[in-house]
Formats: C-alpha cells, sequence, structure tokens
C-alpha cells in the first residue's frame, strides 16, 4: 500500500501538481494516464525517492519494495540469462527457470539466452531491464511504457502475466487496449490533480468530460447572477432606501468564489487530407520476396492489391520483415523478385519510424512542414504546426533541438501537408500519449484513401483493420477478415493451449476459457463503441440540423408575411424557393433520423444480446 497525501511539484514555472495524492490498495492494478508532460513519469521519480516533492507526503509501509525499469543498461553478466537471475530474490536465486519463462514470453530465443547482453539490441536491452524486475518479488511494479519496443505477441503475453500478478501495479501506457486489459483502477493526472476511480480509461474519461460540463454549466450560471448583481449594485449604489440591499449584495460578491473559465487542453489534432482516385487498385504486390540473407528470405511469393479505401494492417513479432516489405511498398526498398506496381496516378505518403534522419537539422518546424509540398502557405504550415502541438514560438524552433516524439509529430505534419490517397504508415503511435492515440485513430477512419500500416497496438487493429498481412512461421502470407476473426480462426502460433486428459492441466485450460471470455467481451465493448459513436454522431447532428432549419423556416414564414404586406412579388418568390428547400432539407433530415434510429436499435440489440451471451458463458 501506498499513500500520497497533499503533494505539489513545480520545475520552475510549471506546475505539475498541486496538493493532490492517492492511495494505492492491496492488489490494485492501476493504470495512470495524462498526456505527454503532465507528469507521469516525475509521479513515479517522486515514489521512488528519485525526486523530491515541494511539499506533501509519501508514505510507504516499511519493508516494502518497488520493482523500476532502469532505462540504464548497467549489464554485469556474461550471458542474457545470467543477466536475468540477477532480479530475482536472493532466496530464489537458482530458479532460472522462472527466468527463462519470462524471457521466452518477451520475444528472446534460446539462442539469445546464451549471447552477452551487449550483443542485443537497443529495444532487447530494455526488455532484458523489464524482465528482471517481473522476476524479482517485488511489493509494486512500476511500468512506465513497458509495451515499448514489444512485438505483439509479447505485449499479449505481458497482459496475461501482469493479470496474475500478486501484488500492487502502477502502468503507464499510451496503448489503451493493452492499459484497458490489466488494469482494475485507472487515475488521471486532471488539471494539475491525481483523479483515481475504479474501471477502465473510457469510465475515466467519460467523467471527465461531464464534470467538465457541469463545471462550465455552473460557471455561466454564476457569471449570469454576478453580472445581475453588479448591475444592481451600480443602478442603485446612490439610493438611500435601498443601501442594506446594496451592501448585501456587495458582500455575498466579495465572498463568492469566481469560477475561471477552463484552459482548453491541448491535443494532437490530426486530419489526412485525401486526393481523389478513380483507379482500381492503387497499388499491386505480385509474387515479392526479400532477405538480407538470400537463403532465408524475410518474405517470399507475396501477393495482394491495395483498393482505393483498403484498410491493411501488417502485424507479427519483430524482426520478422514487417519494416522492410513497407519499405518496398514506399519505394526505399528494392525486392530480390516479384514486382511492386504503384498506380501511376496515386499519391502516397510514408511514415516511417526511424526516418527522423531524413529532417534537416537547421530548419525550423515551419519550414519543414513547408518542404514538404511546395503548395503549402507559410500560414498553413502554421495551422499545421499547431495541429502538431508547435503553437506560437514553438514552430520556430530548429530541429535539431527537438526531442524524439516531437520529431515524429513533424514528420507526420508533413504527411498531413499534402493529399494523398494512400498512407503507408510503420508504427505511428510511437511517441504519442494516449489522447494523441485516440485522434490519430479517428482521424485514420475518417481518412477517404487507402492505408497500409504497421502496428503492435490492438486498439487500432480492431478499430481498422479489415485485411492483415500477417508475418509468423517464418513467412508472411495475406488474411482476408478481421483482426477479430484472425484470432478466432488462427491465432498466434505461442498462443495455442494443448489439450490433455489431466485434471489439473483441464483446470487449467478452464480458467484459460473464462479469460478468454473476458477477453473477448472487452473485444465486443470496443466494436460496439466503434460500430454506435459514428452513428450517435450522426444522430446528434441530425438533430441538430433539423432544430436549426426549424427555426429558419419559422424566420421565413414570418419574412413572406411581410412581404405579402409589402405586395412584392420578387421577394415573395425568392422566399418561396427557400422554403421549399428548407422543408425538403427538414423532410430529408427526417428521414435520415428514421433510418439512423431505426439502424442504432437495431445495433444496440445485437451488442446487448452478444454481451448477455458472454455473461451467461462467465457463469
Amino acid at each position: 500500500m501506498i499513500i500520497v497525501e497533499n503533494i505539489s511539484k513545480s520545475y520552475g514555472s510549471q506546475e505539475l501538481f498541486r496538493k493532490t495524492g492517492f492511495k494505492l490498495n492491496s492488489r490494485e492494478r492501476l493504470g495512470l494516464v495524462g498526456r505527454n508532460g503532465d507528469g507521469k513519469t516525475t509521479l513515479f521519480r517522486l515514489i521512488t525517492g528519485e525526486e523530491e516533492a515541494d511539499s506533501g507526503i509519501i508514505t510507504v509501509p516499511k519493508g516494502y519494495t518497488i520493482g523500476h525499469v532502469r532505462q540504464e543498461t548497467d549489464f554485469t553478466k556474461d550471458t542474457v540469462l545470467g543477466e536475468g537471475c540477477e532480479g530475482l530474490a536472493e532466496r530464489e536465486k537458482d530458479h532460472f527457470w522462472k527466468v527463462e519463462k519470462v524471457l521466452f514470453g518477451l520475444g528472446f530465443s534460446a539462442e539469445d539466452l546464451k549471447k552477452h547482453p551487449s550483443e542485443l539490441s537497443g529495444g532487447f536491452q530494455v526488455r532484458l531491464n523489464l524482465a528482471k524486475i517481473l522476476v524479482r518479488d517485488a511489493d509494486l511494479l512500476l511500468l512506465d511504457e513497458p509495451n515499448n519496443y514489444l512485438d505483439i505477441t509479447s505485449i499479449r503475453w505481458l497482459t496475461r502475466y501482469l493479470n496474475s500478478w500478486h501484488g500492487e501495479i502502477i502502468l503507464i501506457t499510451h496503448d489503451r487496449a493493452f492499459m484497458d486489459n490489466v488494469v482494475t483502477h485507472t487515475m488521471g493526472i486532471y488539471r494539475k490533480t491525481l483523479r483515481k476511480i475504479k474501471g477502465n480509461t473510457e469510465k475515466l474519461y467519460s467523467q471527465f468530460a461531464m464534470e467538465e460540463e457541469v463545471y462550465e454549466k455552473t460557471r455561466l450560471n454564476d457569471e449570469k447572477k454576478r453580472k445581475k448583481s453588479e448591475e444592481f449594485i451600480r443602478r442603485f449604489r446612490a439610493k438611500a432606501r435601498l443601501a442594506n440591499m446594496v451592501q448585501s449584495r456587495i458582500k455575498t460578491l466579495a465572498k463568492q468564489e469566481k469560477l475561471e473559465k477552463l484552459e482548453k487542453a491541448r491535443d494532437l489534432d490530426f486530419s489526412f487530407l485525401s486526393r481523389p482516385f478513380n483507379g482500381k487498385p492503387v497499388m499491386h504486390v505480385k509474387d515479392i520476396s526479400y532477405g538480407f540473407d538470400k537463403e532465408k528470405p524475410l518474405f517470399s511469393d507475396l501477393s495482394f492489391s491495395i483498393g482505393p479505401y483498403d484498410r491493411i494492417c501488417v502485424i507479427g513479432k519483430n524482426g520478422k520483415g514487417k519494416t522492410t516489405m513497407l519499405r518496398t511498398l514506399g519505394e526505399r526498398l528494392g525486392v530480390d523478385s516479384g514486382e511492386v506496381a504503384g498506380n501511376p496516378t496515386a499519391h502516397r505518403a510514408f511514415y516511417e519510424q526511424a526516418n527522423a534522419d531524413s529532417l534537416n537539422d537547421d530548419r525550423t518546424v515551419i519550414e519543414e512542414i513547408m518542404s514538404s509540398n511546395p503548395e503549402v502557405t507559410q500560414q498553413r504550415a502554421r495551422d499545421i504546426s499547431a495541429m502538431m502541438m508547435f503553437e506560437g514560438d514553438a514552430a520556430m524552433k530548429k530541429i535539431k533541438v527537438l526531442s524524439g516524439g516531437e520529431k515524429s509529430r513533424v514528420m507526420l505534419g508533413q504527411i498531413i501537408a499534402a493529399p494523398v490517397n494512400l498512407l503507408i504508415l510503420d508504427e505511428p503511435t510511437n511517441h504519442l500519449d494516449m489522447e494523441s492515440c485516440d485522434a490519430l485513430l479517428e482521424a485514420l477512419i475518417d481518412f477517404e484513401g487507402a492505408l497500409i500500416m504497421v502496428t503492435h497496438n490492438e486498439m487500432f487493429l480492431h478499430g481498422l483493420a479489415e485485411r492483415l498481412v500477417i508475418f509468423q512461421g517464418g513467412n508472411a502470407s495475406l488474411f482476408e477478415g478481421s483482426y477479430q476473426r484472425f484470432l478466432e480462426t488462427r491465432g498466434w502460433d505461442d498462443e495455442q493451449v494443448p489439450v490433455s486428459g489431466d485434471d489439473a492441466e483441464e483446470k487449467q485450460r478452464a480458467g484459460i476459457n473464462r479469460k478468454e471470455i473476458r477477453r473477448k467481451r472487452q473485444e465486443i465493448i470496443r466494436e460496439k463503441n466503434r460500430i454506435l459513436k459514428p452513428l450517435e454522431k450522426r444522430y446528434g447532428d441530425l438533430e441538430k440540423r433539423i432544430v436549426e432549419a426549424e427555426a429558419r423556416l419559422e424566420g421565413l414564414h414570418f419574412a413572406i408575411e411581410a412581404a405579402s404586406r409589402d405586395q412584392d412579388a420578387a421577394v415573395i418568390e425568392e422566399i418561396s424557393r427557400e422554403i421549399h428547400r428548407c422543408t425538403k432539407e427538414i423532410e430529408e433530415s427526417f428521414e435520415e433520423l428514421e433510418s439512423i434510429s431505426g439502424e442504432l436499435d437495431k445495433q444496440k440489440k445485437y451488442f446487448e444480446r452478444s454481451l448477455g451471451e458472454f455473461e451467461d458463458q462467465a457463469r
């Protein structure tokens, strides 16, 4: 258990926390959310004692141990397995099998375990540090983006591992699906305070939205009352017989706290421009093969086409060739055999996660965005910079002073600057916070062109993928269907549950089945939100449109009466045509509203029935 009471923390003029706190109870798995720069990592450093709060108290029980992944790679053993065993508690120093299990789960091979840690790539060195913490018998795990550098199968393994963790967890991640599948509670850094609830991120953000709406209504109401009181005081201050009432209102105003307008939260505002495209395939891939070692190709004889509105996601473990394949589509690499034929009228944009070196260090953010499209004006470049959270003077920063995450946002800004009909994206969610990932997903759903994307984020896979290119079993293949259908019909090779007649194993399988039921239920909930959200938005837009049109129609009726009295035939004719258009708009809106209402009812009943079936299975 950890108790954080009344803490404040600032860096110069930047205030992160203001007299806030929370309590972490036994066996809670707490997801910590907030925008980049809000103080998530700082809170971890306060809990571990690496930094001190300006004020307040953090209480950690005596003998309570905290496991926290270090970014430094200070390895002392000759092998990966030996280094992993350094994380074991003293009483478990010979339990190397426990370390092997975790290393294999995080994507290490048997050959990797014999290597010297210095031979590993940077990503696998971070995984080794994570493994040392996971095998440690700690009371609390502090995990700051533990899924960075993990592929999709390792993330799924880590989800299962954390769900069985015996102690407490505080988790920071930009991957909403990963977080929601792990946590029991969620805490947000909300306007310099810590707000904790039982439940997932959706519940927390819904509560924030509701509270802000209530606050704003209260503020506007208080403002009206204040203006009335101030007007009363101004008008009757000199009236002797009303002196007592005036003084009473002055005292009331002095005591009344003035609610300030909430500062607008900064979010990325993605909006990709699409270019009309009338051809059949945007791109055709025929029997392509590629390998750095010609005897062991990363993929071979891979064929598929990309239609004008396709949503294709590329999935698989790291190091199997996903990025390499995307680079062949983006014409950054040739193929050993086969053909990549892009339609000559197609316009593509390629976002490559490791391509920050393509930016010119001596240019400003605005100049770099303008360089991607000669038709972009300076004002348009400034607007795009603001979308990417480079507002005001920040848009004039030189590229060389930007962080890795900021450079990624500049590259996304370059893609936004030019209209395209094919987006090729390699893990675009890296360096984005959860709110920005949500905005990116919504923008990709709305993009009126084709998309092929590498991602390990299951929320994006469930929300976007209509077809998949799957790297598994030593090759790549096309799967016609959604990610959910892939999980149900094929699944990942290392997640197959062996069948056995042994009672203990049967019980284990039953437990796994219950977890599978819970997982599928969460996926249905996400699918429900994905389908219902645009319908509900359109329903609300139509209601608003009808109300506005009816108000306009009422005004037109008054106008035609006035024109009739004036016997102005020309005006009467013009208004009559406008009344006809307005009436037709209302009728068409009502027809669409009725259609959407029926579709909403149908979809809601379907999801209620589907969720009800899973509730029955869970019992």
